[in-house]
């Protein structure tokens, strides 16, 4: 199987082709930068991979929750290129996509992953690492204060992402010790959200490039 993924969720930003279980990545920390990088990225990706868009058999991105501004960019990105190359689209959880990079940088199988969502709440999801080693739902994905996260089963999980960090003391207060380990300084990466596309486009989670929609959580990214 042959795709582009990415994702811009976060202040990262990065690029990934998937042939056939190898993945080739760009990455890097753009904050307010994903405009102006994400397109080239994909162009250098499929030149390295000798690759047309054409050739592929699906593409990939992040769909969030996430940056406001992140997730449109690439939800643009994504729907022009699937229309122009007539190519299916595979949504995926930025969270999952943490969750799948936790598992493969640490070899950790349960998850608690969260952003920061500003206005004192956090981007929350939680994660299991399955027997083919993808990471799926154990708690559906939400928008909350972090003293009202879902409480987590029993433990040990580990905590992802900056929401660990901006909000650690509520997080932690509300857990105890059912989290063991936290990564704070881990984001989303195309890699792991390309992993995770070639196992949805297997279990027929593709969709056409108008059906390629965003999922922000929220409505709004002030309070008044």
């Amino acid at each position: 199987m042959k795709l582009i993924a990415f994702d811009t969720s976060t202040d990262a930003c990065s690029c990934a082709l998937f042939v056939n279980g190898a993945v080739h990545e760009r990455f890097e920390m753009a904050p307010r930068q994903h405009a102006q990088k994400l397109l080239a990225m994909v162009e250098a990706a499929l030149r390295e991979g000798g690759l047309e868009l054409g050739a592929l058999d699906a593409l990939a991105f992040g769909r969030g929750p996430g940056s406001f501004t992140g997730i449109r960019i690439a939800t643009a990105a994504v729907q022009a290129l699937a229309f122009g190359a007539d190519l299916p689209v595979v949504p995926v959880s930025s969270l999952a996509a943490l969750a799948q990079g936790a598992h493969e940088a640490h070899g950790v199988t349960r998850i608690a992953a969260a952003f920061d969502a500003r206005m004192g709440e956090v981007y929350w999801g939680a994660f299991e690492i399955d027997s083919g080693g993808i990471a799926r739902v154990s708690q559906t994905e939400r928008v909350c204060p972090p003293g009202d996260s879902p409480l987590l089963s029993d433990p040990p999980w580990t905590g992802v992402g900056e929401g660990w960090e901006v909000y650690e003391t509520s997080l932690r207060a509300r857990f105890g010790n059912r989290i063991d380990e936290v990564y704070p300084s881990m984001y989303p990466r195309a890699r792991d959200v390309a992993v995770l596309a070639a196992d949805g486009f297997r279990r027929g989670e593709a969709v056409s490039a108008e059906a390629a929609l965003p999922v922000y959580l929220r409505d709004r990214v002030t309070r008044t």
